[in-house]
């Protein structure tokens, strides 16, 4: 099933690469989480579409929502997204690069991608430093 038809004796080949024929390299897992990203990053703005439109309208809204983003659920969420972003959007200059041709070889490829993940870890944790520390301040 799935395997094109065969004739006079010849072996059934693959129609097209599969996965399992190839080594997997960091590049794959970057290009998912690339994937990935974009998908939380678009259903992310569902909320905060949400959030802005209370903020402007409807402050009952508006304190729910604060309410929700404060509990540790909405908190862990609010992270991921902020990490969603910062990755893809680090995973978006390397691919600018590519784009003018640049960083092709495979040690390159890796170097660049590893940064890209470390890159946008460390701003993570700088946002969520400056948050934590602008919260416990008090200072608005």
């Amino acid at each position: 099933m799935g395997q094109p038809s065969t004739s006079a004796g010849k072996s059934p080949r693959p129609l097209s690469p599969h996965i399992g024929i190839y080594r997997w390299q960091i590049s794959m897992t970057l290009s998912i989480l690339h994937r990935i990203s974009g998908v939380a990053l678009a259903v992310g703005l569902i909320p905060l579409t949400i959030w802005l439109w209370s903020a402007a309208y409807s402050p009952d809204c508006y304190n729910n929502l604060v309410a929700a983003f404060a509990h540790p659920v909405g908190r862990l969420c609010l992270l991921g997204w902020t990490l969603a972003f910062y990755y893809h959007l680090c995973n978006g200059i390397r691919h600018l690069f590519w784009d003018a041709g640049k960083g092709f070889s495979i040690p390159v490829m890796t170097k660049s991608g590893v940064a890209a993940v470390l890159v946008a870890l460390l701003m993570t944790i700088g946002t969520w430093w400056c948050v934590f520390n602008h919260a416990n301040t008090g200072a608005m």
